[in-house]
């Protein structure tokens, strides 16, 4: 296997989930599962602490990092800031097929919320969000929110179940598909921001609630 392919397989593991948080990432190992010399995994696991997705400790080796519920907070508003941008740019750049798909994911999304099949609307959701970011055709941007998205994976799915989140949330995804499809970018930006803070402020509510728990409950054990 060439580096390059080594390198965006081990990548995918730790972004898809499949190498969870502080798992460690042992050299050896990694190279034998890869096809690549000790070498390329150690450039690779350089590069993904680069990223955020690899934490490196003197002595112990390298881990897949985890990240915290308040930095994942952080996270998400970061992500609120170059979203925005996003759905702007997407206003104005946005082909007639781009928008199709936004309203065909959007019809996607509203039937896995009927269904009240969640796991579905979130990946739905995903695929309108990667879209816009398309659309926009800014690559910086593109390029900044797919590393802190990468970093997320422990939190993908935690906002939309929250009782009465998805609901919220589809009416808020459809402002921004509105405004984009009017190519009203001021609307557009907004939109987004707005969307965004929500998440942000349903992250920060089950943080709170989670900490009281813990609190309350000594023997809690948080996954």
């Amino acid at each position: 296997m060439a580096a390059d392919e080594a390198y965006a397989r081990l990548r995918d593991d730790i972004v898809k989930g499949r190498l969870m948080p502080n798992e460690r990432l042992v050299e050896v190992d990694l190279a034998v599962a890869l096809g690549v010399g000790r070498t390329a995994v150690r450039t690779m696991l350089a590069r993904l602490e680069q990223e955020g997705l690899v934490v490196h400790e003197p002595n112990r080796g390298a881990r897949v990092r985890m990240v915290t519920e308040a930095e994942a907070l952080e996270i998400t508003q970061a992500r609120g800031a170059l979203e925005a941008l996003a759905a702007r740019e997407a206003a104005l750049h946005g082909t007639p097929a781009e928008l199709a798909f936004m309203r065909e994911t959007l019809t996607q999304m509203s039937v896995s919320l009927k269904a009240g099949d969640l796991l579905a609307y979130s990946d739905g959701n995903a695929r309108l969000h990667a879209k816009i970011i398309e659309a926009s055709r800014h690559q910086t941007a593109a390029r900044l929110i797919a590393g802190l998205k990468a970093q997320m994976v422990r939190f993908q799915y935690r906002t939309v179940l929250v009782p009465g989140r998805s609901a919220r949330s589809f009416a808020e995804h459809t402002r921004i598909v509105d405004a984009i499809e009017m190519a009203n970018a001021d609307a557009a930006e907004a939109a987004m921001r707005y969307h965004l803070s929500h998440v942000a402020d349903t992250l920060r509510e089950m943080t709170s609630a989670r900490a009281q728990h813990r609190a309350l409950s000594p023997d809690f054990v948080h996954f």
